[in-house]
């Protein structure tokens, strides 16, 4: 089965992304493929690179980096939303003058249409969050 996510809720105010993290580990590890986890919403939140978050609490932001690593899940943040939340990516952070990008390791920019995409290349869409 070949599975597509969505994930509309902040790391921080919601556990559907650990929800969503949980059901990819547990299709990956039997066997099924995720194509694709879209982040949109407040979902972008977790490609963070810079968030802080306490030590006792999930590291939400790794362990998509560490899932992308391992199983080469591709992790798509919504350009739009994450303009929106002030994520800025390679070229509009260079374009406000900063130094760095925010973006996590392991998560890449694009629009609705690799949404779209996904959601025609799967067996199965699944949203998380409101």
């Amino acid at each position: 089965m070949k599975y597509a996510i969505q994930i509309n809720a902040s790391p921080n105010n919601s556990n559907s992304g650990y929800t969503a993290y949980q059901f990819i580990k547990a299709a990956l590890d039997k066997g099924h493929e995720v194509f694709r986890v879209f982040f949109y919403q407040e979902g972008v939140y977790h490609a963070f690179k810079y968030s802080v978050v306490p030590e006792d609490e999930l590291q939400m932001t790794k362990k998509w980096t560490e899932l992308a690593k391992e199983f080469g899940v591709d992790l798509v943040v919504c350009i739009s939303a994450a303009q929106r939340r002030g994520l800025l990516f390679d070229d509009e952070a260079k374009r406000q003058g900063k130094q760095d990008q925010d973006l996590a390791e392991g998560f890449r920019i694009s629009g609705l249409g690799q949404l779209l995409e996904a959601s025609l290349l799967a067996d199965r869409f699944i949203e998380f969050g409101s």
